[in-house]
């Protein structure tokens, strides 16, 4: 059980403010010297990182779709530990849902996880007395979730500040903050950069995190707002523990070196895949794909998650030391396993910049972006996952890779075609993972990469469960494990399982999310 002080950041939708809110927020928190943690509701990466960089220990992300409701309490208490607060930013607006289902996946549905009380940021530029109907609509809709307190963003004049907190007075809402147009001053670095500012500690955003934190301490009541946060009751069950949830009779004899893709201050992937990584036996060293010319030594295998942009394909294309080690890598039998921008890296060339060649494939960059939550299925056997798992991920791209798949996908989903490439011990797509999900994938890379390893052997005891060779129940399956005819070819040693039908003009469940209005069309 943990008693720890939280509170949820939101908005009634996006473009209120809520991201430098709750930076700002932590930053003034870590100036007071109060220990803090920073999560980020959903997959995004990038607000995740200045978020860790505000509270100055790593940020996190809440994410039921990717981890599962029943981690999301146990992950935030893991997280959170040895803090004096938490700070959770919501996605979107306090009652929305990428997927269309808030009661889900959305900042109200982790708000009431985590029994958290939500302070709403509300952008009150255009708007009088009729902020008091918009807050008391949003106290009212969900008998499950708290509202604290509302945070004035963009307030005209003092007069205006006046009608505001008159209006929100009479409806018993208490303000714990008001910033004038102009207060919170627009200073982290362009989001196309993603968390990269944060993993290279770039003075850029190092003073746009303090700047936000000298805003919101001017602005914002910070001793109500922690008493708020301490109004969150005690919260039950018990914490997420990376060691845990691994078998310890799986640990290999001697620690591989498991080269990890990011800068020194934040990973391109999520923060729980280093802890998994070293919980199941390996030595994880982080490697710069934009700055580092080599691996590090005695390199075993290598991840690169779903947080590096891009928009730095052309810093990748530069680094050719790197790509020269990383694609002997790849030819001497290491695992690696990549995610996002981490398949066109591996491909030949992406947009005519020559890239790593271990793929034959190229990528070039599409008109529009292809985001969304995917429930993939791994049609063969690989160092990340065995023949039948499936899992959920998210992916949002603009790269378009050609041919879509390789001989042996690394992923099938329904209603759409494979994608990605399984060859040798190379796993690579553009669906990001978080290994919270199904910790099991950090065993079996570190199996792959120990001396003498290869992916732990997986057998089918009923539909819908993969038992280990530990014993250890892993990811969910469906379907049986072998290799009928029609099924692509696999490579030596890998087990393979039907392939849905292809769709036959395009792909129906490539979807481009249309950032304004959160709606999904086909493309």
């Amino acid at each position: 059980m943990s008693s720890q002080p939280r509170l949820v950041v939101s908005a009634p939708a996006s473009g209120h403010g809520k991201t430098a809110i709750a930076v700002g927020l932590l930053a003034a928190c870590a100036a007071r010297g109060v220990p803090a943690a920073g999560f980020k509701v959903g997959p995004d990466h990038t607000d995740a990182a200045y978020l860790g960089l505000a509270a100055g220990r790593p940020g996190r992300n809440l994410d039921p779709r990717l981890v599962g409701s029943q981690r999301i309490a146990p992950l935030f208490a893991h997280g959170a530990a040895g803090t004096q607060v938490a700070v959770i930013e919501g996605a979107m607006g306090l009652f929305d849902s990428l997927t269309g289902q808030p009661e889900i996946d959305g900042t109200a549905a982790v708000a009431a996880a985590l029994r958290a009380p939500v302070l709403l940021v509300v952008d009150v530029a255009a708007m009088g007395h009729s902020l008091a109907a918009l807050v008391h609509g949003f106290r009212m809709f969900d008998e499950m979730v708290h509202l604290g307190g509302v945070v004035l963003n963009r307030v005209a004049s003092a007069r205006h500040e006046e009608m505001l907190r008159t209006a929100l007075d009479d409806i018993g809402m208490p303000v714990l903050g008001a910033l004038r147009r102009g207060d919170l001053p627009a200073v982290l670095p362009a989001r196309s950069q993603g968390p990269v500012p944060v993993a290279h500690r770039s003075v850029e955003a190092v003073r746009a995190v303090r700047r936000l934190g000298e805003a919101v301490g001017n602005s914002l009541d910070l001793d109500r707002i922690m008493a708020l946060a301490n109004t969150a009751p005690a919260l039950p069950g018990p914490v997420w523990s990376p060691a845990e949830t691994l078998d310890p009779a799986g640990l290999p004899e001697k620690r591989p070196v498991v080269a990890l893709a990011g800068g020194p201050g934040a990973p391109y992937t999520y923060v729980e895949t280093a802890e998994l990584l070293t919980a199941a036996g390996a030595d994880v060293v982080v490697v710069d794909p934009l700055r580092d010319e080599t691996l590090p030594p005695g390199t075993r295998a290598l991840m690169i998650g779903a947080g590096l942009p891009e928009g730095y394909a052309e810093e990748l294309s530069a680094n050719r030391r790197l790509n020269a080690a990383v694609a002997k890598l790849a030819r001497d039998g290491g695992p690696i396993v990549a995610e996002g921008l981490g398949l066109p890296w591996l491909t030949h060339d992406f947009d005519g910049r020559p890239m790593c060649g271990i793929l034959d494939a190229s990528a070039t960059t599409g008109a529009q972006t292809v985001a969304g939550y995917r429930e993939a299925t791994a049609p063969a056997t690989s160092p990340l996952a065995p023949a039948g798992a499936r899992i959920t991920g998210y992916k949002q791209h603009r790269a378009i890779v050609s041919p879509r798949s390789g001989k042996v996908p690394a992923w099938t989903w329904s209603g759409g075609n494979p994608e990605g490439f399984v060859w040798r011990q190379v796993h690579a797509s553009q669906l990001g993972l978080h290994w919270a999900g199904a910790p099991e994938i950090a065993r079996r890379l570190v199996a792959a990469a120990s001396p003498g390893g290869a992916p732990a052997p997986a057998t089918v005891v009923q539909v819908g469960t993969v038992i280990s060779a530990t014993g250890q129940t892993v990811l969910p399956v469906s379907g049986q494990v072998g290799g009928p005819m029609g099924v692509s070819p696999a490579a030596p040693g890998q087990q393979t399982v039907p392939l849905p039908q292809m769709a036959p003009t395009g792909d129906p469940d490539e979807a481009t999310l249309s950032l304004s209005a959160a709606d999904f069309h086909n493309h």
